[in-house]
């Protein structure tokens, strides 16, 4: 029989489902909450961001982050999802792997897998489907 982990995730949270897709039977195996994913940029950053006077004339401007603090947390936490995926590859719990995020979350948790992880990949869903109930996500399957 083969084993296939259906991961649905946006930037506050996670869930993991295992199935022997394309059968029927889905079960869920965790439920992953990340608080931090909900917070904005205001919240998270409270400082302004520091300023620096032009190279020539006298304006100033603020300096610019390379990343935004959301933008941080969400790789954070799709790294912490990869590693929980490695492992249940790692020790042979799932043959398959589905991924269902929003688009964007999806592509920084794809980016967060390692090459062997990514490897097992068979779908993935660009849709927010994390409040979806478990006998409807198998419309969404292939």
């Amino acid at each position: 029989m083969t084993t296939t982990w259906i991961l649905t995730a946006n930037r506050s949270s996670a869930s993991l489902f295992e199935s022997d897709w394309p059968g029927k039977s889905m079960r869920r195996i965790q439920d992953i909450p990340h608080i931090q994913g909900r917070m904005q940029n205001k919240d998270i950053d409270a400082d302004k961001p520091g300023r620096s006077f032009d190279s020539f004339g006298q304006g100033r401007h603020a300096m610019s982050t390379e990343q935004e603090p959301t933008e941080h947390i969400a790789q954070k936490f799709a790294l912490d999802l990869a590693e929980l995926l490695k492992k249940g590859r790692v020790t042979h719990a799932y043959d398959k792997l589905v991924l269902m995020a929003e688009p964007k979350f999806l592509g920084i948790l794809r980016a967060a897998l390692d090459a062997n992880t990514a490897a097992l990949v068979v779908q993935t869903v660009n849709k927010e489907l994390l409040n979806v109930k478990e006998e409807d996500l198998a419309k969404y399957l292939k």
